[in-house]
C-alpha cells in the first residue's frame, strides 16, 4: 500500500525556503523606511496644500496686513523644537484661530481647506510649523522629514535651516 503525503524532511525544507524568502523580501523592501517615506510624502503634500491656500489668500485678500497677528510662530502640536517666541496651537480651524493664523474663509468661494492638516506623527520631533511676518506679508511653513529618500530635501529647499523642510513666500523666516 502506497502512502500519500510529505515527509517531515520535505516539509522542513519548504519551510526553510519560505523563511529565507520572507527574510530577503523584508530586508529588501525595508517596511520601516517605506512607512517613513509615506509619512514624508504626506507631510510634503500637506505643506504644499497649505502653501497654495496661503498663496490664494494673499492673491485675493482685501485686508491689510494679510495676517491677523503680529509676527508669530506656531506649530501644530503641544510641544516643539522651534525657538523665538513660538506658541503651540494644535487647533485645525481655518478661521484664523488654527495653527495657521489666517482666516481662509475670506477667500472668495470659501476656504480651500476644510481643516488645517497636522503631521502624521504630530509629536515633539515631527510637526508642522508656521511663521508669518506682517510687515513684509511673508510666510514660511516648516516640518522635519524622516526618510532617507526625502531627507536631502531639507538642505536644498532654499530655506535657512538645513534641519527642516521649509516652504513659503519667504523660506528664510527663522522659526
Amino acid at each position: 500500500m502506497k502512502k500519500k503525503g510529505f515527509t517531515l524532511l520535505e516539509l522542513l525544507i519548504v519551510i526553510g525556503i519560505l523563511a529565507i524568502l520572507a527574510t530577503t523580501v523584508t530586508l529588501v523592501l525595508n517596511p520601516a523606511e517605506l512607512l517613513k517615506q509615506a509619512r514624508d510624502s504626506q507631510r510634503l503634500g500637506d505643506l504644499r496644500s497649505v502653501h497654495a491656500a496661503l498663496g490664494m489668500y494673499a492673491a485675493t485678500a482685501t485686508v491689510s496686513p494679510l495676517f491677523i497677528a503680529t509676527s508669530t510662530c506656531t506649530f501644530a502640536t503641544t510641544t516643539g523644537p522651534f525657538s523665538g517666541g513660538c506658541i503651540t496651537n494644535s487647533t485645525r480651524s481655518t478661521n484664523g484661530t488654527g495653527w495657521v493664523n489666517v482666516n481662509f474663509s475670506l477667500i472668495s468661494g470659501g476656504s480651500p481647506l476644510s481643516v488645517l492638516p497636522i503631521d502624521p506623527s504630530n509629536n515633539a520631533n515631527y510637526l508642522y510649523g508656521f511663521k508669518n511676518d506682517v510687515i513684509s506679508n511673508t510666510w514660511e511653513l516648516d516640518t522635519v522629514l524622516e526618510s532617507s529618500k526625502y531627507n536631502p530635501m531639507m538642505g536644498s529647499d532654499g530655506g535657512n535651516q538645513n534641519g527642516f523642510f521649509e516652504i513659503g513666500s519667504y523660506a528664510g523666516l527663522a522659526l
